[in-house]
């Protein structure tokens, strides 16, 4: 894999002025097709990290680069036409009176002509299995609905990389669910590098990699199944490990033997299964 996004001595501060810096010294490197995820609580610098790599905030330090282009004036455009970004709230994102004029918005902008334009639309809806819903309204929507509306808005555009803001925390268990399932198949058969900013330590458990972090820095950045082991870690930053990492760790203490890679729910129950019948 190549690097898709790398970003050297990263800092940045909303007030320029004061000594309080929102990100402080970062240094990441992104490859293309990875899932990551981006953890910490609110006001570790996730959300301006991504407003950062897509150009929506300059840099006080440091440099970002994109696909190969350096993040500047010169090639900002260019390089949002390689990000997508699915954010918070599903409603300040709609601006069509329609579903399929909603996902088309992008493509206008972009003066796509009509016939691509209609392709595009037709075969991201289909992606997010929303092309039943190509006239109604976005306010007559569910939750998870909006926000696979507003994904197919992202995929019409056809960027590489696709940031997810938070997307999941307003929805309902079903909703969330049916967006993490689709995070996973963007990632794993469409081969999109997906970044998650999330609270969900669940949701990023189903990542490649986990970053993690506090007050503007990176204090850990591993594979999942390394990061929960350092349970005690992301307890002193007011973080948790999933619940089959907790059990696993139970498990342990009684003297048995477990996976040490990452496990669902369902995974550990059917693991459970196996392990109950060869005893």
């Amino acid at each position: 894999m190549s690097a898709i996004i790398e970003i050297k001595n990263l800092s940045f501060a909303y007030d320029e002025e004061s000594q309080q810096k929102t990100l402080s010294q970062i240094d990441l490197t992104i490859e293309q097709g990875q899932w990551v995820a981006l953890i910490g609580h609110n006001g570790s610098g996730k959300s301006t990290l991504a407003k950062l790599i897509d150009g929506l905030l300059t840099p006080t330090e440091g440099t970002i680069t994109v696909a190969g282009l350096p993040l500047n004036e010169e090639n900002i455009w260019a390089i949002r036409d390689q990000i997508g970004m699915v954010f918070q709230n599903p409603d300040n994102q709609f601006v069509g009176a329609d579903v399929e004029g909603d996902v088309a918005f992008g493509l206008e902008n972009r003066g796509v002509s009509y016939e691509q334009m209609h392709q595009r639309v037709k075969g991201a809806l289909e992606a997010v299995n929303m092309q039943a819903f190509a006239k109604h309204e976005p306010v007559r929507l569910s939750g998870g609905q909006k926000q696979r509306v507003a994904i197919a808005g992202v995929l019409a555009i056809r960027p590489q990389i696709v940031i997810f803001d938070e997307s999941t925390s307003m929805l309902d268990p079903e909703g969330r669910a049916e967006l993490v399932a689709l995070m996973r198949r963007l990632n794993k058969e469409e081969g999109f590098t997906v970044i998650s900013i999330t609270h969900d330590i669940d949701e990023a458990a189903l990542a490649d990699r986990i970053i993690v972090l506090e007050k503007g820095k990176v204090i850990d950045d591993d594979m999942p199944e390394n990061i929960f082991t350092r349970g005690n870690e992301l307890s002193k930053v007011g973080l948790d490990v999933p619940y089959p990492e907790r059990l696993k760790h139970e498990l342990a203490k009684l003297g048995i033997k477990v996976p040490k890679k990452y496990l669902t729910e369902k995974e550990l129950v059917d693991w459970l299964w196996q392990f109950n019948l060869k005893n």
